[in-house]
């Protein structure tokens, strides 16, 4: 198990059941007069099917992340769908079939009889298609609609899986649920929320002049987001980009025009900053995509998978320029050397390990966590790493040596910050607690939990 197949769980028993029954029931009610495929129709199809019939797994050779695909027959030859005729349309049919081995979706409760009466009312309308591209996946062309509000107040600590601190050092940025709070770093006073957001939030990374703030998350198995907030009204300003599943990890480019957006669909996409155009799409890993690094000079980017690897891609061409296979598994945090010649990386095998950003050879490691590590930092010129054991290490970058270890957590340390001209690092924690430090004497500057 990884930290993100456990984040947020004590929680979500507390607010899934409501939350999930309000979104249904707007989906369910969104159906007057003309039902539209992309409204009311691919919102079902996102959350209920594309896990198994989707790009990467396509059950009974049968795929629906796109409306192209989904009018293609599968493996039994039958037409999955037919213009008004729900009774010969074998989605139809596989949906309000009674036979348990046939119904879909499978392992899971069939579809609430409202869906299953707008499928049936959209099929008899003509099955139509109103949306930009057929080949379009699901994800992107679904009307964003807002998302729930997070509780008022929480009735225990959620887990800190990402922190970002503003150019100015003043505020530190915490993921929450449904929400970012955002702190005064000195003090631990909350100074805002903000809302309308996915309902975990993974990624966090703010703007080099601090207008924007971006937010990547989603939930596990049906949606992504990157969402970018406006840095002074903390309103969501734009959303970049929609995927699949959870956006894990984002980075930010040295001059802000670009974002990097990696996550649980296996892909980098490349955003232009504020417009949200996609530049580049990276499919090069196998697995989960969970850390991202720019170069100091925004030529390249360093990734962390669940893999097992971490790779260097330039971004001029797209092409993959390096692959370091050392890690023994699953690679979480990546990243860049101030002079972009080296890449540290570390992951669930306890070592932060270094090597060529150029090659990927004659690698080294710096060794001594007593569990898996979740993040590597570099900041000035330290190295600093966080993980399963409760401890953040600082180490020297030219000799690697051990400076310091900074205790106190009590919990796994999921996400590190870096607030350089002040020399502050903040460290968040699954138990909710936020830390900010400074390096060079090792003492706590402020010291709260991340729960309005």
């Amino acid at each position: 198990m990884t930290r993100h197949s456990y984040l947020f769980s004590a929680t979500e028993r507390w607010l899934c059941i409501g939350l999930a029954a309000c979104a249904l029931a707007s989906v369910a009610g969104a159906a007057p007069g003309e039902v539209s495929f992309t409204r009311d129709i691919a919102p079902i199809l996102a959350k209920k099917c594309i896990t198994c019939h989707g790009p990467e797994k396509a059950k009974g050779n049968y795929q629906l992340h796109n409306f192209a695909t989904l009018l293609k027959p599968g493996a039994s030859k039958s037409a999955s769908l037919t213009p008004g005729q729900p009774a010969k349309s074998e989605l139809f049919r596989l949906l309000t079939t009674t036979d348990a081995d046939d119904r879909m979706p499978q392992k899971d409760d069939p579809l609430p009889k409202t869906q299953i009466a707008l499928i049936e009312k959209w099929i008899q309308q003509g099955a139509k298609f109103d949306g930009p591209d057929a080949k379009a996946h699901l994800a992107s062309i679904i009307p964003r609609v807002p998302h729930p509000n997070p509780p008022a107040h929480y009735p225990r600590p959620v887990p800190v899986a990402a922190l970002a601190f503003s150019p100015d050092g003043k505020q530190l940025a915490a993921s929450g649920y449904h929400e970012v709070t955002v702190w005064e770093s000195a003090t631990g006073k909350l100074l805002r929320r903000v809302k309308n957001l996915p309902q975990r939030i993974q990624a966090l990374a703010w703007h080099p002049q601090g207008q924007w703030l971006a937010v990547g998350g989603g939930s596990p198995g049906q949606s992504g987001e990157v969402a970018l907030v406006d840095g002074t009204t903390g309103e969501v300003a734009k959303v970049l980009a929609t995927t699949i599943d959870t956006v894990m990890t984002l980075a930010s480019a040295p001059d802000g025009s670009r974002l990097a957006a990696g996550g649980s669909d296996n892909a980098i996409r490349i955003l232009s900053v504020p417009d949200g155009k996609e530049l580049r799409l990276l499919q090069q890993h196998a697995d989960w995509v969970l850390g991202l690094a720019f170069s100091p000079d925004g030529k390249h980017l360093a990734s962390a998978s669940r893999d097992r690897t971490a790779r260097v891609f330039n971004l001029e061409t797209g092409g993959l320029e390096a692959s370091y296979m050392g890690h023994e598994a699953s690679v979480s945090g990546v990243a860049f050397t101030e002079d972009g010649k080296s890449v540290y990386s570390c992951g669930r095998d306890r070592d932060v390990h270094y090597w060529p950003a150029k090659d990927a050879k004659k690698p080294g490691k710096i060794s001594g966590a007593e569990s898996e590590l979740f993040r590597v930092l570099l900041a000035g010129d330290h190295v600093f790493s966080c993980g399963a054991d409760a401890q953040v290490r600082q180490h020297k970058l030219d000799d690697r040596s051990l400076v310091r270890a900074f205790t106190g957590h009590g919990d796994r340390v999921y996400a590190l910050a870096a607030h350089p001209p002040g020399k502050w690092l903040a460290s968040g924690a699954h138990n909710g607690e936020v830390r900010v430090w400074n390096w060079e004497d090792g003492k706590t500057v402020s010291s709260f939990i991340a729960m309005p």
